[in-house]
């Protein structure tokens, strides 16, 4: 967006037209100066460029066994162990209550319960 040097109002663009062509010109409404035709008044796009991931993090057998969450006393549905993993997730939209995990500490076995 450019403005008038001699009043300040916003320039518009608009073609001039000669005999062979148009060329493109900020005019200002107001006062009437007009830049000179033939410049680029094209507004250059932002290219985003997509980055793919660099480093790829490697959980160790001995870091996937550390057990940081949480415990509730749940009985498991395939193996009846009374301990369980858990954990909560927003699976719906967020007006609804999220979705409660549970992971047996005996079996590893995953279930859930809505809220």
């Amino acid at each position: 967006m450019k403005f008038c040097p001699k009043c300040g109002t916003r320039l518009e663009l608009v073609h001039k037209k000669t005999e062979k062509s148009s060329k493109p010109m900020l005019v200002c409404p107001r006062c009437g100066y007009e830049t000179e035709p033939g410049e680029s008044y094209a507004i250059p796009l932002k290219k985003s460029i997509h980055k793919p991931q660099e480093k790829i993090a490697i959980i160790s057998r001995r870091e996937q066994e550390l057990r940081t969450l949480p415990t509730i006393k749940i009985e498991c549905p395939r193996c009846g162990n009374n301990l369980a993993y858990v954990w909560q997730v927003q699976t719906r939209s967020s007006d609804e209550s999220s979705t409660q995990f549970f992971r047996c500490t005996k079996c590893g076995y995953t279930f859930r319960e809505y809220g």
